[in-house]
């Protein structure tokens, strides 16, 4: 069977925000609502005709109460085996608290959005001030 993932990553999103939709039982219509995107950007991001941002997909997930990282992972914003083993080792610290665990979690995958989109102006700025 061939992996459509590979083949159509925005399609392969699309349909699966689509099939949780349907799992929860919701409207496109109220889905947009508790995701606070429009209607028609939500119906093309489930036809993969839209890549939504890593904010959107965050939006998203808490609607469907799903994991915004695996959104990420479909979306391609995040590499599943790579981000998979460094969450998994800082879960794995005994030395820390689990509130630090998730705080370190919350700080790298803050990381991740941020780079998503850089703002040209802002890297433009630290630019200036490196030399």
């Amino acid at each position: 069977m061939v992996n459509r993932r590979n083949l159509d990553p925005l399609k392969d999103l699309g349909e699966y925000i689509r099939e949780q939709r349907r799992q929860a039982e919701l409207s496109l219509r109220k889905l947009a609502d508790l995701a606070q995107v429009s209607d028609p950007y939500l119906s093309q991001i489930e036809r993969g005709l839209k890549r939504p941002s890593a904010e959107i997909l965050q939006q998203i997930a808490r609607a469907l109460e799903v994991s915004a990282e695996s959104l990420y992972v479909r979306a391609g914003i995040l590499d599943e085996d790579r981000d998979s083993n460094l969450i998994a080792s800082i879960r794995a610290q005994s030395d820390l608290t689990t509130e630090q665990k998730q705080v370190l979690i919350r700080i790298y995958r803050s990381f991740l959005l941020e780079n998503e989109d850089p703002d040209p102006s802002a890297a433009a700025a630290a630019e200036t001030e490196e030399t």
